[in-house]
């Protein structure tokens, strides 16, 4: 019975996971093995994935203390294959709205769920499949790209199933746009099928899932959206000789010359101080003509001018 009210869209701020309905899983085994740097993790993600939003501010923090250490391996999940999901309270994309604003002030990140009364997405393929296409061109600018769809869902209220959204968030991550789509309508499709051919041999239940791994194959799984230290501890317990690496402030600028963009509670978390104190020094930079900021219902996203 329990199986029936899982939907995907029905993300629990609790567990921190977006859940997907039991399906086939495959009985083959893989092996995962760091080749580049100590640690490799496999991360399982949706861009539509409200729980995914939520860990923003811990990956962003793990890239800087011990990104020496690890490399980052994006995978997405197909998290809203359709609207044949009928489960959970959820039935219709308006249904979705007033979760996510839920969400939204539990994960203490900006998100506007009336996208779900105003243009409402009919699918998470076509964004899954587009990230797919930027990969090929340059894994550092699909991550950027990843990140401007999110901004644009969560934000602006676009639908970003729709290649209109798509083609400006690429043009912002400096893509090429014609061979996006050309990928976007040949290869990248195969490659999406081949990360849910993993997330099956690898059991994916939901969305944030991060495999830790090192070189002999040894692994750690951090299942849904967690504090910080689940993270980090995941990382030290498979390589204890990594070194953190505080971020330096040189000002209260130093911080978007990484992260261009940045919601309170990602400076927060970054800075190791509190989202009070964050808002308080994020709206000063604003009030003195050094930021910008976005504004939504549910919070703030703060950029360099």
């Amino acid at each position: 019975m329990s199986e029936n009210k899982t939907n995907p869209l029905l993300c629990n701020p609790e567990t921190g996971t977006c859940e997907m309905p039991a399906g086939e899983t495959s009985k083959e085994s893989i092996t995962i093995t760091a080749q580049k740097k100590p640690i490799k993790i496999i991360y399982y993600t949706d861009p539509i994935c409200s729980s995914c939003w939520g860990i923003e501010p811990q990956l962003r923090k793990l890239k800087i203390e011990y990104g020496d250490y690890l490399e980052i391996d994006y995978r997405m999940g197909g998290l809203l294959p359709d609207w044949n999901y009928n489960s959970g309270g959820i039935s219709k994309p308006s249904d979705v709205a007033h979760h996510w604003d839920e969400a939204s002030i539990y994960y203490e990140m900006p998100i506007d769920g009336n996208v779900w009364l105003e243009d409402p997405l009919d699918s998470s393929y076509p964004s899954c499949i587009a990230v797919k296409a930027a990969q090929i061109q340059s894994q550092e600018k699909a991550l950027k790209f990843m990140r401007i769809l999110r901004e644009k869902l969560y934000l602006e209220k676009k639908n970003i199933a729709k290649w209109d959204n798509i083609a400006e968030a690429a043009k912002i991550a400096d893509l090429d746009i014609e061979k996006l789509k050309k990928d976007y309508d040949g290869d990248a499709e195969k490659l999406f099928q081949e990360d849910l051919n993993l997330a099956k041999v690898l059991g994916v239940r939901g969305f944030p899932t991060l495999f830790f791994a090192d070189e002999n194959n040894n692994k750690l799984t951090v299942y849904g959206s967690k504090p910080y230290s689940f993270y980090e501890n995941a990382l030290l317990a498979l390589f204890p000789e990594a070194k953190k690496k505080k971020f330096v402030n040189q000002n209260a600028l130093s911080l978007f010359e990484v992260y261009p963009t940045l919601a309170v509670k990602e400076y927060a978390v970054i800075q190791d101080i509190s989202v009070n104190d964050a808002a308080i020094i994020l709206e000063e930079l604003f009030r003195k003509g050094k930021l910008e900021k976005k504004t939504i219902k549910n919070g703030s996203l703060y950029s360099i001018k």
